[in-house]
């Protein structure tokens, strides 16, 4: 099943309560928030005590997407706050991602994996079958409104390609500077989960926005319903 994910970073805080209440009206099932300690990557954004607000205003299932610095040391913290995905960088786990993912699953959460645009799919290849999802950066992370990366979604197919053909249950998720005229290379590309950011919530009209991309992901499913890699990803 495809879902989107609209970044909550993008969102206006100073009504957070009703942009959220906006998403679930217009049926969103996934929401993403960014998590930026100023160090890993070169923004600040929020931080334990936000995601711990956001989990009281609604029962959307929680993407947390941790782009910090030794992300093993609060892991717990996260879960505590509600997390129930808790997605760590690659690049980030100095004491190995797979100790890193098993942490998250002690923790009956689902566990998911980030890579940047320069990091190559291959590294995550041997962890797959404890990971949940798999997040492709098809930006460099750290600010929003960026281009996607066009190359980013060559790694995005050599993942799906190689989950298809182990029968592995993991998604792919994008990350990126996703928009209604360059989601379709997004979903053709094999990913399943899709983060939208700016194209929501700078968007005239954010309910007919997520409108239009649900139409898009509709048809895209009609046709893809025959073919072998998508039945097997819409029995999840």
């Amino acid at each position: 099943m495809i879902r989107l994910a609209p970044s909550i970073l993008s969102a206006d805080f100073s009504k957070l309560g009703e942009e959220i209440r906006l998403l679930e009206n217009s049926g969103i099932e996934y929401l993403h928030a960014d998590v930026m300690d100023g160090h890993f990557v070169h923004n600040i954004s929020m931080g334990i005590p936000v995601i711990e607000s956001i989990r009281k205003m609604t029962d959307m299932t929680l993407d947390v997407h941790l782009m910090i610095s030794n992300p093993e040391m609060y892991i717990e913290n996260f879960a505590n706050a509600g997390a129930d995905i808790i997605n760590v960088h690659q690049e980030a786990c100095v004491d190995g991602i797979l100790s890193v993912v098993k942490s998250i699953k002690r923790l009956n959460k689902k566990a998911a994996v980030t890579i940047k645009p320069q990091t190559n799919y291959t590294s995550v290849l041997d962890i797959l079958e404890y990971v949940d999802m798999v997040l492709v950066m098809s930006v460099e992370p750290g600010f929003g409104g960026q281009s996607l990366i066009p190359s980013t979604l060559s790694k995005v197919f050599n993942l799906a390609n190689h989950i298809s053909k182990h029968n592995l249950k993991v998604d792919i998720e994008v990350d990126g500077g996703v928009n209604a005229s360059n989601i379709s290379d997004v979903l053709n590309a094999g990913a399943n989960v899709i983060v939208v950011g700016s194209a929501v919530f700078d968007a005239p009209n954010k309910a007919r926005a997520i409108a239009d991309f649900n139409d898009i992901i509709y048809k895209f499913e009609e046709n893809h319903e025959g073919i072998d890699f998508w039945k097997r990803r819409n029995k999840k």
